[in-house]
């Protein structure tokens, strides 16, 4: 059984990071290249070495050796290995989450250390979603970069929305993502929310039901529907009211650019309920709330534990979030 790593010790060599770790299964003190774990964090979440070298920017031998020295390292073999897939072996599914928290605890104590000699350093990874002018990311990014120049800073987008990035947090990937999902979905993450919003419906103007003050949702899902992909944060609020209430509906436009969604309404391919905050107007649609008011929410979530940089991001972020237009 592996136990929680302590750093215990660390030196720099040329940009090489040695921590000591004790695991309970040896009864002896390993030093053990950080890099080594992070080789096999990479495989173990991206399920293959090639994935794994190109996530961390380096040959496949290196991580294949890394990966090998770690199992001679702990005596266990740490993957089964076929032709399709790498998957984590019972020693190395419980030698994961304390391979994270082993990076985490070294990471907080070079951030610790920077700090104090030359300003904020380590790193960010922030996850986010297009289009959105609540969550302006590249005024984010500029700013975040002005003001901690010694923050490794990197800005991604899930293609699988709201669902992708809360994963990618759990996995620790990422550090700090916005999401829309349901509270319910984002237990064990650390949440601040960033905005209370509202469905409403979308529709061709030229349609009967543009002619109505609001609109019931029973009778929309009789039409076709534009939406954004499964796995969006929206998507999953919305489908969940739809199956509480017994109502289907067939979704025949799925854009991941949910600025487009006004525009394939406008074109006559079907309606859309979505939150207003990522509608973009379009000559030929219009919008109509809906009888029942249905409720969206708007999060950044992080792990538990963070560093530094963490919550410098988080503070920004809520800084120009509070000062989005409305």
């Amino acid at each position: 059984m592996f136990v929680t790593p302590a750093v215990c010790a660390w030196t720099i060599h040329q940009n090489k990071r040695h921590i000591s770790i004790t695991i309970i299964a040896i009864s002896d003190n390993w030093l053990v290249d950080t890099r080594h774990l992070e080789y096999f964090i990479a495989v173990a979440e991206e399920g293959s070495f090639t994935r794994a070298a190109h996530r961390l920017q380096t040959v496949q031998s290196a991580v294949s050796a890394g990966v090998r020295t770690l199992e001679r390292e702990v005596h266990a073999t740490l993957f089964v290995r076929s032709t399709r897939r790498v998957e984590l072996s019972d020693a190395g599914r419980a030698l994961l989450p304390e391979a994270r928290a082993a990076i985490e605890s070294v990471d907080r104590v070079f951030d610790v250390v920077a700090a104090t000699e030359s300003g904020l350093r380590g790193r960010l990874r922030l996850g986010v979603f297009a289009n959105s002018d609540v969550v302006d990311a590249p005024t984010f990014a500029g700013r975040f970069h002005e003001l901690y120049p010694g923050v490794a800073l990197s800005v991604v987008a899930s293609p699988t929305g709201s669902t992708g990035l809360a994963d990618d947090v759990r996995a620790g990937r990422l550090d700090v993502a916005i999401t829309g999902l349901p509270l319910a979905d984002l237990k064990g993450l650390r949440t601040h929310e960033i905005l209370v919003d509202e469905f409403v419906a979308v529709v061709p103007e030229t349609h009967e039901l543009a002619r109505r003050d609001v609109l019931p949702l029973d009778e929309l899902v009789a039409e076709p529907f534009v939406d954004g992909p499964p796995g969006f944060g929206h998507r999953v609020v919305l489908e969940r009211v739809l199956a509480a209430r017994g109502l289907r509906r067939t979704v025949v436009v799925e854009s991941p650019d949910m600025g487009l969604v006004s525009r394939f309404v406008a074109a006559g391919l079907g309606v859309a309920v979505v939150p207003t905050f990522v509608l973009h107007p379009a000559r030929g649609a219009v919008t109509r709330p809906l009888n029942t008011p249905l409720g969206f929410s708007l999060q950044s979530v992080t792990r538990p534990r963070t560093t530094r940089p963490v919550e410098a991001a988080l503070a920004l972020l809520h800084r120009l979030t509070a000062d989005a237009p409305a």
